[in-house]
């Protein structure tokens, strides 16, 4: 059984950082792309920035140049480093796993405060 764990998440001011790690049962290499995705109340789910298996990254217009995602293969582990954070950052923030098939951690609130 595959699991993919969601961490880092709380309550932060605007302007401040927060990392989230997300730690895999098996190699993440394994897959063809981590993604991070959030979900605001009463919004559709989005993706946020994604790592694929070559480490070519992909990040959704409103985080380009305050996140930042990476994955360390030896840890199992993708990070979302998330720097200026608004207000408008708040959402469940979930981990996606990629490959044959489909995982999705049990997400982590973010919550900025204005």
């Amino acid at each position: 059984q595959v699991q993919v764990v969601e961490s880092g998440g709380g309550l932060v001011q605007a302007g401040g950082s927060l990392r989230l790690s997300c730690a895999a049962s098996v190699s993440i290499s394994s897959f063809d792309a981590m993604g991070w995705y959030r979900q605001a109340p009463g919004k559709q789910r989005e993706l946020v920035a994604r790592i694929s298996r070559a480490a070519i990254t992909t990040y959704a217009d409103s985080v380009k140049g305050r996140f930042t995602v990476s994955r360390d293969n030896a840890k199992n582990t993708v990070y979302l480093q998330m720097n200026s954070l608004k207000s408008e950052d708040t959402a469940v923030y979930y981990c996606n796993a990629r490959g044959i098939s489909e995982y999705w951690g049990q997400g982590t609130q973010v919550t900025v405060s204005s």
